[in-house]
């Protein structure tokens, strides 16, 4: 079938995991489990939008390991609840199930949800309209021609943030872990959600 999703595999880079066979349950859901069944994990946009795997063996985050409260949602104090996040771009904006309905954009700095459709064809083919800027395609070009691949569990963490007038330049930037980025961004996420342009907020790298 030529969808979306079809064309979105045809260029990915993977498996980053070993083959399984994932049940995730009804819905959106029971998309991802048939995804990762059959491609487990994998890269896009040279790398900028990694798909995660799912089973203890693979290269970078694994899904449930990653949906753990304690993992980093525990930072964003209720503002990720039911959200099963299957991806990440560059900069650590997560492409999440929610509620197994509807599959959403997660910014990791305001803990804003932005709705991208109702299944996994939808997000394909949202990523597939701007690669380079919806799959942050141009930036990780640039960035890895600059400084080389990242790490499979490192994410580039603005040292201004993006919501607070940072650039997207590369001396803005530091490589950090994926699960320490969202642990600092966590805390500024819920000073910022719900409150009125000008407030100040407190945000220091680490």
């Amino acid at each position: 079938m030529n969808t979306a999703l079809t064309r979105l595999l045809e260029r990915a880079k993977g498996p980053l995991g070993s083959p399984v066979e994932v049940e995730l349950g009804g819905g959106v859901s029971r998309e991802l489990a048939g995804l990762l069944s059959r491609l487990n994990g994998f890269a896009l946009f040279d790398y900028g939008v990694q798909v995660f795997h799912a089973g203890p063996r693979g290269l970078g985050p694994e899904l449930a390991a990653w949906n753990a409260v304690d993992t980093w949602k525990d930072t964003y104090g209720g503002l990720a609840d039911g959200l099963l996040c299957f991806a990440q771009d560059l900069f650590g904006v997560q492409f999440a199930i929610e509620d197994d309905r509807r599959v959403v954009a997660f910014d990791p700095e305001t803990g804003e949800r932005t709705a991208l459709g109702t299944g996994l064809d939808s997000w394909a083919g949202w990523l597939q309209e701007k690669p380079g800027t919806r799959g942050a395609a141009a930036f990780a070009r640039l960035w890895q021609d600059t400084h080389g691949a990242l790490g499979h569990d490192e994410r580039l963490l603005p040292v201004t943030p993006f919501v607070l007038g940072g650039e997207y330049r590369l001396d803005n930037l530091v490589v950090r872990d994926a699960v320490t980025a969202l642990r600092i961004r966590g805390p500024v996420a819920q000073q910022i959600h719900d409150l009125p342009d000008g407030t100040p907020v407190s945000f220091t790298v680490t």
